[in-house]
C-alpha cells in the first residue's frame, strides 16, 4: 500500500489521475461526440443494454447511452406521462421534453427495445421528436424460437442502419467493433475486480463513476489500463478493512442516480460488487469471435439476464458467481418504484439469496428524489451492523 502520510489523498493516490478523467465524463462524451460528428459520423441514442453496439459501429455510428439519472428533468416529464411511471423513463424523456440533453438533440436516431411496457410507450412520445427504431426483444430466455426471432430483429437492425446512413455492414467491420466492444468489457472487469480485494482498492462509487456514456472511446481504454497498472489502494473512507462487503442488484444507477450507492457507503459498507445493467450485468459475457459475427452478436446479448427475462435463472447463476467471487457478506436490491419486474422479482432474489447462500438480503424501493435518504439510511446501517455483529 502507499505511504500517505502528509499527503492529499489526490497527490498519494497513483491511480487519481484516470479516476479524475471519469469525474468530466459528461464533457468528455461530449468532446468526443462532436469530434466524430464533424468526421461523418452518426450519432446513435440508446436506452438498453440489449441494443448492440457493435452494429452501431459498424455503421459508421457512436453509440450514447441515453437513460436519464437527474431528478430536475422529471417534472416536466409528469406533464406527459403518469407519475407512477419509473423515474429512469420520466429522467430520459423529460431530458428530450427540455432539450437539455446535447447528444440526443445532436443525434441522427434513437434506438429502443421492447423490454418493459413503460419504455415502449415512451419511444412512441420520443419518436414524435426523433427517429426512433424499436427492436422486438422476445422474453422467454430458454426457448429457441425466441432466440431466433431476436436473431432476425438483429439482421434487420443491420439493414435499417445500411440504409439509413447509406453504408455496407460487412463481417470484417462487425468483427473489428466486437474486438474493441469485448476489449472495453474486459478492461472494465479487470476494474470491477479490483473491488474483489481483501481491502478494495476502488470503492463501489468509483468503480460505478469509471464508465462513459459512450462505448468504444480510446480514451477511455487508456485510462482502464492506467487504474489497472497503478493498482495502488486510496485513502478513500469507502473502502478498507472491517466493512461488510456487500453486492449491489437490481436495477441501473445512470448518472446522477448514485443516491443508494452513496448511502451504502457512507454508512459503512463497502460495495465490491454491482450486478446491475450499469455494473457487471452487461459486461460479464464477451461476443464470440467467429465466422459469423450477427449470430454471435445476437447470442451475447440475448443472454443478458435482465428481470424482463421468464424464466430468469441466469441471473441467479450470475449472482453465485457473484458472491463467491467478492466474497460477499450481504445484497442489498435496489428497485425503482414502477420498475414491476424488478420489483416482483425481488421476490426470488430475496429466496435464493436466504436459502443457498444464507446471507442478509434487503430490499430497497425508492425513487431519484433525496426525500427519502434519510429513511434509506437508516435500513442500511441496520443491516450492515447486524452483519457486523454476526
Amino acid at each position: 500500500m502507499v505511504n500517505c502520510k502528509g499527503k492529499s489523498a489526490k497527490s498519494c493516490c497513483s491511480n487519481q489521475v484516470p479516476l479524475d478523467y471519469f469525474d468530466n465524463m459528461i464533457s468528455n462524451c461530449l468532446e468526443y461526440a462532436q469530434s466524430a460528428k464533424a468526421e461523418g459520423k452518426k450519432i446513435v441514442g440508446i436506452f438498453c443494454e440489449y441494443t448492440p453496439r457493435e452494429i452501431i459501429m459498424a455503421a459508421n455510428g457512436v453509440p450514447v447511452c441515453m437513460c436519464g439519472g437527474s431528478n430536475q428533468t422529471i417534472s416536466a416529464a409528469e406533464e406527459d406521462l403518469p407519475s407512477s411511471i419509473c423515474p429512469l423513463i420520466k429522467s430520459s424523456y423529460g431530458y428530450a421534453k427540455l432539450k437539455a440533453n446535447p447528444f440526443l438533440e445532436m443525434s441522427e436516431v434513437l434506438i429502443g427495445e421492447t423490454t418493459c411496457d413503460g419504455k415502449k410507450k415512451m419511444f412512441e412520445l420520443l419518436a414524435q421528436r426523433k427517429k426512433m427504431y424499436v427492436m422486438e426483444l422476445p422474453q422467454k430466455a430458454d426457448d429457441p424460437d425466441a432466440f431466433r426471432h431476436w436473431h432476425a430483429e438483429i439482421v434487420k437492425l443491420k439493414e435499417y442502419l445500411e440504409k439509413e446512413f447509406k453504408v455496407k455492414i460487412t463481417d470484417s467491420k462487425l468483427k473489428e467493433a466486437i474486438k474493441v466492444m469485448n476489449e472495453e468489457r474486459r478492461l472494465r472487469k479487470k476494474v470491477a475486480e479490483l473491488a474483489a480485494e481483501n481491502i478494495p482498492l476502488l470503492s463501489g462509487l468509483q468503480i460505478l463513476n469509471a464508465k462513459s456514456l459512450i462505448s468504444g472511446m480510446p480514451e477511455d481504454f487508456r485510462m482502464y489500463e492506467k487504474i489497472l497498472s497503478g493498482k495502488s489502494a486510496c485513502p478513500d473512507e469507502r473502502r478498507g478493512s472491517g466493512r461488510p462487503r456487500i453486492l449491489v442488484t437490481g436495477v441501473p444507477m445512470p448518472h446522477e442516480a448514485e443516491k443508494v450507492m452513496k448511502i451504502i457507503e457512507d454508512a459503512g459498507g463497502a460495495v465490491v460488487a454491482q450486478e446491475n445493467c450499469t455494473g457487471l450485468k452487461p459486461i460479464y459475457e464477451d461476443v464470440k469471435e467467429t465466422n459469423d459475427p450477427l449470430l454471435a452478436i445476437a447470442e451475447r446479448y440475448f443472454h443478458i439476464p435482465c428481470s424482463v427475462m421468464t424464466p430468469n435463472k441466469r441471473r441467479l447463476d450470475l449472482l453465485d458467481k457473484l458472491i463467491k467471487q467478492y466474497k460477499v457478506q450481504g445484497i442489498i436490491e435496489l428497485v425503482w418504484q414502477g420498475c414491476h419486474t424488478y420489483n416482483v422479482e425481488s421476490h426470488l432474489v430475496e429466496k435464493h439469496i436466504k436459502g443457498k447462500h444464507k446471507l442478509p438480503y434487503l430490499k430497497l424501493e425508492t425513487d431519484y428524489s433525496p426525500s427519502d435518504s434519510g429513511r434509506l439510511k437508516t435500513r442500511v446501517q441496520a443491516m450492515l451492523e447486524m452483519i457486523t455483529h454476526n
